[in-house]
């Protein structure tokens, strides 16, 4: 049960105001001012604080100074009693802003898609919409390419897309691998630069279309959203700087273990054992070595037992020993 501080100096309505929180399902405790409201939430650690504006020795913009300078608090959600109609709106907004502050997010790709689902899910932004434009892509169409300026932040429905680069000797190397339920495209919108790599569909797709000014809007409309998710985000880079350092000096047998295992995780979020179906070029493209050689090394695995093929399909058999191959 969620608890709740009411802060005020006319005992009628601060009464009355919490027993309207109890009867909505909230446990409540009070205060007759600011200074003992200020005590009372460090020593009670409310989840949310309602507070009203003008009291006597310390106001409510005084509450608020003092709770935001204290370690315990500052994160605390804190609504100013202005208007008793709204306040059970105002409740729940906050605790589902609250809520979404305090999840530590995976620094990875699925992190990311994540947040922007749990912001887009809290009506924080209710300018946002339930549904946009859907598109339906055929595999080996391109959904955005490098050095064009980005317009919409795109949501995979269903499908698999991959992100690309091409090197200046024509070699592919694969950025990203997308299923249902990952968003796309967002790290241009941030930045507001040309997008850096280019996406193509790995099999039939439905992607919807966010238009980039309601995608700002949802990340920007408060500033303490925008911290987490750009902390988010450089976590997510750094993952990738390390997957590049994996390419650049561990054991083609290690790389193609590691590119296994998150090839796995990225199409079996949901907790499944789908087996891998994408072609053994793009693995090797997200690998970083050249398709014959990678070739071998299933060849090698599958004779380990760590993997089976049929019909073209990988199947992962021992998902720990692979993830923790030595050599």
């Amino acid at each position: 049960m969620k608890i709740i501080l009411v802060i005020d100096d006319n005992p009628d309505i601060r009464e009355n105001t919490a027993e309207i929180l109890e009867l909505a399902g909230y446990k409540t405790f009070t205060a007759e001012n600011g200074k003992k409201g200020v005590d009372a939430a460090l020593k009670e650690k409310p989840d949310v604080i309602v507070c009203d504006i003008m009291m006597p020795d310390l106001d409510g913009y005084g509450v608020l100074h003092m709770l935001r300078k204290n370690e315990a608090t500052q994160h605390t959600p804190f609504i100013f009693l202005t208007a008793k109609t709204v306040l059970l709106n105002a409740i729940e907004a906050r605790l589902k802003k609250s809520a979404v502050l305090e999840t530590k997010y995976a620094p990875s790709l699925q992190g990311v898609n994540q947040f922007i689902r749990d912001i887009r899910d809290s009506g924080l932004m209710s300018q946002l919409a339930d549904q946009y434009e859907v598109l339906t892509l055929s595999k080996k169409q391109h959904l955005y390419q490098e050095g064009k300026r980005p317009r919409f932040l795109y949501y995979l429905v269903k499908g698999k897309i991959k992100g690309f680069k091409v090197h200046e000797d024509g070699k592919e190397y694969i950025t990203d691998l997308f299923s249902e339920g990952d968003f796309m495209g967002y790290p241009a919108l941030i930045e507001d630069k040309n997008y850096d790599d280019s996406t193509v569909v790995l099999e039939e797709a439905e992607v919807m279309q966010i238009p980039r000014e309601d995608f700002l809007q949802m990340i920007y409309g408060d500033i303490s959203i925008a911290a987490k998710f750009i902390r988010i985000i450089t976590q997510n880079v750094k993952e990738k700087e390390e997957r590049l350092m994996s390419l650049a000096y561990s054991s083609l047998r290690k790389r193609v273990a590691k590119a296994l295992v998150d090839i796995h995780g990225k199409f079996n979020s949901t907790g499944e054992n789908k087996p891998i179906e994408i072609s053994r070029d793009d693995i090797a493209h997200y690998v970083g070595t050249a398709t014959e050689s990678l070739i071998r090394t299933l060849s090698d695995f599958k004779g380990e037992k760590l993997i089976e093929i049929r019909e073209g399909k990988i199947n992962i058999s021992n998902l720990e020993k692979l993830r923790n191959l030595l050599y």
